[in-house]
């Protein structure tokens, strides 16, 4: 029988479940993520803009981005919050050994989830009622608070992949905890700044799309093409400069976790002038199927020369290091993003080369085409990157200290599949309820944006009027309409 076979059969039976309600509920929240970490930021862009040139369409958009941003982070609460219970319902070995080691990092990520939701809320209530440099101003810690969410999360992680700043006891237990250290392992300032800029371009991408297929559509105004150009814009700068990072994060991997490389590249024996795969299957007897061989280029990726030597899966034991099967996965993963990455690159600099050279944006369908792929391209690879770093870790759940099947509960797995299967159900009905409400929001804001282009606002019609200026005229009658004109007035006056 396959060792890897072996290994599956030694591991409990409530393993699988575990993995797969982890996996399941991560893939799901990690889908809001990059608006939960880098929205903040388009959406503030923009808002200078629109106070910097006085431009009304510009502060219209970001007042309509508030307001998914605010949607979007009431989803995220829930994801997030069952993420959070999962690590110590389905993992508590983990949680009970190692939890004073590198809990930290989730106490920093839950303070940053609440410091948001405050700022969330006092941007959302500005647009009627603070003056617009107060209002700006308030709203510039929010990507703060986005990034100390992530600083926490990584923390948390890169440790579980670099662990230290501790001591073991003679019972195998964490003693003389250096918190310091913790926080600041080999792995997270590669990790951190990595999953940032990833946020930041898909999150550029993602907003851009909507717009992309807007402009596909005929709806070529002003409107569109400045809620297609600030994002897009951030996210074609942060593409170069993610591709210099995910390179420099692979070679941190090389030196820090050589096993994983090893899963990552399908390396099995140890050697020189190592060659590099495009995607393929790693058998059990460490012959590659499949895929595309070029001749020793991992070792020179690995470390600019034919003559590295990169480490393979055979130099620790098998119950060590991931199977065939966990490394053909990982490894698939690894290829996926790298490969999104470099097309992005691609659209990145054909957007840059047509603006420095005409100075406007492309007028090729196919760019645009491109463009409103980009925003799903750019969550695959951010899954694929996921994928690549949990399970190319395998089977540590803290790098050569823990095992996973050592710290997994011992619920049955009857129950946890009941439970994934539930969760699964919660989920399509939050994500539904999620992109009902973007729509409704979408023919809203269509809506008034028609009646505008017809000749002006009814005084029925939402969102008629400009922020920061007066509200359109409503009946006499209606008392709470008048006072809120009223106030949005005033603040119009402000």
């Amino acid at each position: 029988m396959p060792t890897s076979f072996h290994l599956l059969a030694d591991a409990p039976a409530q393993l699988l479940p575990a993995r797969e309600l982890m996996a399941f509920t991560l893939a799901s929240h990690i889908i809001l993520v990059p608006l939960g970490v880098a929205f903040p930021f388009i959406t503030l862009v923009m808002h200078y803009r629109g106070l910097r040139r006085k431009d009304a369409t510009a502060l219209l958009l970001a007042r309509r981005w508030s307001a998914v941003m605010a949607v979007q982070f009431a989803l995220g609460i829930v994801t997030g919050t069952v993420l959070s219970f999962e690590f110590g319902l389905l993992w508590p070995g983990l949680m009970g050994r190692w939890g004073d080691v590198f809990g930290i990092g989730f106490g920093v990520e839950a303070w940053a989830f609440f410091l948001e939701a405050v700022l969330i809320a006092i941007y959302l209530y500005g647009w009627r009622r603070l003056k617009p440099r107060t209002h700006f101003l308030l709203g510039l810690p929010l990507p703060a608070a986005a990034l100390l969410g992530a600083f926490g999360i990584l923390a948390a992680n890169s440790w579980m992949n670099t662990p230290q700043g501790f001591s073991l006891d003679s019972e195998g237990n964490p003693v003389d905890v250096n918190v310091w250290k913790a926080i600041f392992t080999p792995m997270f300032g590669p990790q951190y700044w990595h999953f940032v800029v990833a946020m930041v371009l898909t999150a550029g991408f993602m907003v851009s799309g909507v717009y992309a297929v807007g402009w596909l559509r005929g709806r070529r105004d002003h409107y569109h093409r400045l809620g297609f150009a600030v994002p897009f814009t951030i996210a074609a700068v942060a593409t170069p400069l993610q591709f210099v990072l995910g390179d420099s994060i692979a070679r941190s991997v090389f030196h820090k976790q050589p096993v994983k490389f090893a899963a990552l590249e399908i390396v099995w024996e140890t050697d020189t002038r190592v060659p590099e795969y495009l995607f393929g299957r790693l058998n059990e007897d460490g012959t590659v199927s499949g895929g595309l061989k070029i001749p020793l280029l991992d070792s020179v990726l690995a470390g600019f020369s034919p003559d590295t030597k990169v480490v393979g899966l055979t130099s620790v034991p098998a119950d060590q290091r991931p199977t065939a099967t966990q490394a053909t996965i990982a490894h698939w993963a690894f290829d996926i993003m790298v490969l999104i990455g470099s097309v992005l690159v691609l659209l990145a600099l054909w957007y840059g080369l047509v603006w420095l050279r005409h100075r406007r944006l492309p007028a090729s369908k196919w760019f645009y085409r491109s463009a409103a792929c980009a925003g799903v391209a750019s969550v695959v690879a951010v899954e694929s990157g996921w994928i690549a770093t949990e399970v190319g870790r395998q089977p540590w759940i803290v790098y050569q200290n823990m095992r996973v099947a050592e710290a997994v509960t011992s619920t049955r797995s009857t129950t946890l599949w009941i439970m994934l299967a539930v969760v699964m159900v919660v989920y399509v009905f939050l994500f539904g309820s999620f992109l009902v409400i973007l729509l409704k929001m979408r023919t809203r804001w269509r809506l008034a944006d028609e009646q505008r282009a017809a000749g002006g606002p009814s005084p029925h019609a939402p969102e008629t009027d400009t922020p920061y200026g007066p509200r359109a005229p409503v009946p006499a009658g209606d008392a709470p309409a008048a006072d809120g004109g009223a106030a949005g007035a005033e603040g119009g006056r402000r």
